[in-house]
């Protein structure tokens, strides 16, 4: 069986930790068994791992989550990455291309789907392997996880199955998208499950609709045209449109943790950086990810979450609402996680109408590099504030240090590697501050080494 992992979302539910690089799968707020933090990709990657299903696991992404999830994850990590972000249909349409055409992936192979931020236990993924038998034994196109449901949700889809069965599995007969409470405890009586958003079936199934709807099936091909593709989710240009669909029924816990209301019912500590929640305060919550201090004096049942791109000091009841709000708001992310580390916006400023200044706070992982690259618009100043690193400039290599100022013309190659964990400021000065205008030369820094050598060298 494969697995395929979808990460997407813009974030803003979980705004201002989250945006449109950083969705929520991304924030560092659960605590594992060794007491430290980390993400719900972090936490569900390593109960794939005790599972025994890394190995099979590819994650579907876009090309702005890449570098987090290499960070986060690892380096070897497969992902298929998407060329724009698009919904749902997509984007499994171009992993289901992917494990067919460059995997040589046998057609008859299970194939399962589910969102790459589940909060379950490692129960769950153990049935995702007790699914695969359900898709070869029964007769359905699709087969669906269903979770018992703990009380009457407004917040989740419903599946209805047909009649009992002693079968592992039941029939499906309708779906219900986010009904009224009174209406989820009548869909509950029913025998009605939640809808966790895993799916699987035979690779087969997926490459047969590509084909009727004149979609290529080859990766390459469908790259090429992944623009012109509809946008539309899963659930409905395929899920809706079948008639043979079955449900796997799960007992255990499972929770979207999708809202700061349902994300602090499962954080173990209160308050994540610096700041006093004062003790009269009732279920309230403080995570600051600034270096100013924040305290909280007489306020129960709040979130207080301080970031880069913003603060939301909100009942938790209503906090779902942001996402409504945020939309509003058209702010370039401010924090970002990269694969060779990180970065913090601490100023942007236009100075004229054609002329802008950006100052980074930029951490640099010992042994990772910032690839050798140059700018059509923009010059550079970077001041060593931490650590050592080699600085590539113009072809030429030299160790820097803390005190060192580094200048970058407009249309000079530069490039960095640390050697110890390094952290800079750079002033970015010029007409168009954004990631496109940067040209990547090389992005291992063997490559840089070598070709500065070869020059000194000749």
């Amino acid at each position: 069986m494969k697995l395929v992992l979808l990460s997407g979302g813009s974030g803003k539910r979980l705004w201002p930790l989250s945006n449109n690089a950083r969705s929520k799968q991304f924030l560092k707020v659960l605590e594992n068994e060794k007491g430290t933090l980390e993400s719900m990709v972090q936490r569900v990657w390593g109960q794939l791992d005790r599972v025994g299903l890394v190995d099979s696991s590819v994650i579907a992404t876009s090309k702005s989550q890449l570098d987090m999830i290499r960070s986060q994850i690892s380096s070897e990590v497969g992902v298929i990455m998407e060329p724009t972000r698009r919904d749902t249909f997509p984007a499994i349409a171009l992993a289901a291309s992917y494990i067919y055409s460059v995997k040589k992936t046998s057609l008859d192979e299970v194939v399962a789907i589910l969102p790459v931020d589940p909060y379950v236990q490692e129960d769950f993924f153990e049935k995702i392997k007790d699914i695969e038998n359900v898709v070869r034994e029964s007769d359905a196109d699709i087969v669906l996880m269903g979770v018992q449901p703990t009380y009457p949700s407004s917040k989740y889809g419903y599946i209805v199955p047909k009649e009992k069965s002693e079968r592992n599995y039941l029939q499906v007969s309708r779906f219900t998208e986010k009904p009224s409470e009174e209406q989820a405890h009548a869909l509950i009586e029913e025998g009605a499950l939640w809808n966790c958003g895993l799916f699987a079936f035979k690779l087969s199934y997926l490459i047969n609709i590509l084909e009727e709807k004149g979609l290529p099936t080859r990766y390459e091909e469908l790259l090429k045209q992944y623009d012109k593709m509809p946008n539309i989710s899963f659930d409905y240009e395929v899920v809706e449109k079948t008639e043979k669909i079955a449900v796997f029924p799960y007992e255990g816990n499972w929770k979207d943790l999708g809202t700061w209301n349902t994300l602090t019912e499962e954080m173990d500590t209160s308050l994540i950086g610096k700041g006093i929640i004062s003790e009269e305060c009732e279920n309230t919550h403080l995570i600051n990810e600034l270096d100013i201090p924040i305290t909280v004096l007489g306020l129960s049942n709040v979130i207080v979450a301080a970031s880069p791109d913003g603060i939301l000091v909100s009942d938790k009841g209503t906090s779902h609402r942001i996402k409504e709000i945020v939309g509003e708001f058209d702010n370039r992310p401010m924090y970002e996680e990269r694969r060779w580390g990180w970065y913090r916006v601490l100023d942007h400023t236009k100075i004229e109408e054609d002329h802008e200044v950006l100052t980074k706070r930029i951490g640099v992982k010992a042994g990772c590099n910032l690839s050798y690259q140059y700018h059509f618009h923009r010059s550079e100043v970077w001041t060593i504030i931490k650590g050592e690193g080699v600085f590539a400039h113009e072809d030429k290599l030299k160790v820097v240090r803390p005190g060192d100022v580094l200048q970058i013309k407009v249309g000079e190659r530069h490039g960095l590697k640390a050697v110890t964990d390094l952290e800079m400021i750079e002033v970015q000065s010029g007409t168009q501050l954004i990631e496109e205008d940067i040209v990547r030369v090389y992005m291992k820094w063997d490559e840089v080494e070598d070709h500065c050598y070869s020059l000194t060298n000749r």
